[in-house]
């Protein structure tokens, strides 16, 4: 089912990713950053679903399935440079700060920072292209999200 997204993220220079392998690696990734700390929380699922309606108006239920096969694609991605290589690949550059702030509202939603988290986000923002400046104005309109 993920093999052609998987063998487009594994390979040498990744190929521009089709919308609807885009929207799957993105919807993982979320998932990576929300599973990093070992504590995968209803409220984090929550928040993906949310941002993934928003962010693609998509209905609860193809959120929900959106999520679903994130997870499961997100258990056998390559290591998070390739896979964020990728994305950066497929997101055009004015969206990667948006990235960057949707990754913040996963993190920010269960109201701690681990720190496998914050590494994880400095990792992403860097190999996204979105710089220290950038990122902390993405955590900033994060935290204000409702």
């Amino acid at each position: 089912m993920f093999a052609s997204l998987l063998q487009r993220l594994t390979g040498a220079t990744p190929d521009p990713l089709p919308d609807h392998d885009a929207k799957l690696a993105l919807s993982a990734l979320l998932v990576r950053i929300a599973r990093s700390d070992g504590d995968y929380a209803h409220i984090e699922v929550e928040r993906i679903e949310r941002i993934l309606r928003a962010r693609y108006d998509l209905s609860a239920d193809e959120a929900n399935e959106l999520r679903h096969s994130a997870e499961l694609f997100e258990e056998t991605a390559p290591d998070t440079v390739r896979f964020t290589r990728a994305i950066k690949e497929a997101v055009p550059y004015e969206d990667r700060e948006s990235v960057v702030e949707a990754a913040w509202e996963v993190v920010l939603v269960d109201g701690a920072r681990a720190d496998e988290e914050d590494a994880l986000m400095r990792m992403i923002a860097s190999l996204l292209g979105v710089n220290d400046r950038d990122s902390n104005i993405a955590r900033q309109r994060a935290q204000k999200a409702p």
